[in-house]
Parts: structure tokens; C-alpha cells; sequence
């Protein structure tokens, strides 16, 4: 995608985004109107044109999209590296059958850009590890992506 603009997800995308992935939300500072970014894990793509993104519902995100609605988030997928800008909006502050007080966000793409510097590609996307227990980690995973993915949040 080297050199275009889209609107939409292209499909490669739209497959990363299926499931669990380290990207970085940008936001305008509520306070300040400077850049604010965040490491979020919990993103998911119900279609083409929609993200959704959880986050805690007490985080900084939360103030500064009910102030400013502009958004990106960066993504490594496919070998590069995306940035995905659209509107964004607080659909839920409280997700049913989730323990911790996760609040969502539902971002209209506007852009989807290829941002890799030229002549390069991503040879191994970033990974990380929980560091807390893993099973309970695994199960707040599951159930934070699971209600991403209802039709109706």
C-alpha cells in the first residue's frame, strides 16, 4: 500500500485487527492540545470502516476524545506500519460480563496510510509478555474481545 491513501481497511489489515495486536492510540491532550499516546492492545475491527478499542474507563483517552474527537492509531501488520485516523466516540463506559471498569471507543475511519519509511519492511512485529497472572490475564483478554465483538455494545 506503499504511496496510497484508503478510507477503509484494506483486507490484510482488517484480518490483523481480528485479534489481539500492540498498537498506539493517539488522542489530543484535553488539557494541553498536544499529542497524547497510549499503548493499547485491545482493538478490533467489527468491519472495514469501524475500530473499536477498550480501555480503561478512568484513562486519560476517555476525557480527551469527549474533548477532541480526532484520533490515529499506529499498527505493524503485513510486514509495515499503518496509522488508522478517524473520529472517535465513547460508545460504553461499562462492558457487561467484564470485571474491570473498561469503557469503549468506536473510531469512523477517515484514513488508513502506509507510514513505513521507504525501502524497508517490518522483519518481526513487536511482541510482549503479561506480567501478571497469566490466566487471569488470558481470561480478561477473552472477555474484553468477546464483547468487542457483539453487534450491540
Amino acid at each position: 500500500m506503499a504511496n496510497r491513501n484508503e478510507s477503509y481497511l484494506i483486507p490484510d489489515l482488517f484480518e490483523a485487527l481480528q485479534t489481539e495486536r500492540l498498537s498506539f492510540f493517539s488522542t489530543v491532550d484535553a488539557e494541553t492540545g498536544a499529542p497524547f499516546m497510549n499503548a493499547v492492545s485491545w482493538v478490533y475491527a467489527p468491519n472495514d470502516q469501524t475500530l473499536r478499542i477498550a480501555v480503561d474507563s478512568r484513562s486519560k483517552i476517555i476525557d480527551n476524545i469527549q474533548k477532541n474527537a480526532l484520533v490515529s492509531l499506529a499498527v505493524f501488520a503485513s510486514e509495515s506500519t499503518y496509522t488508522i485516523s478517524g473520529n472517535a466516540k465513547v460508545v460504553s463506559n461499562r462492558l457487561d460480563d467484564v470485571p474491570l471498569k473498561a469503557s469503549v471507543i468506536e473510531v469512523s475511519i477517515t484514513e488508513v496510510r502506509d507510514v513505513m519509511f521507504y525501502g524497508s519492511k517490518i522483519a518481526v512485529e513487536p511482541a510482549y509478555e503479561k506480567t501478571y497472572d497469566l490466566q487471569a490475564a488470558e481470561k480478561l483478554d477473552r472477555q474484553i474481545l468477546t464483547a468487542l465483538k457483539r453487534d450491540k455494545i
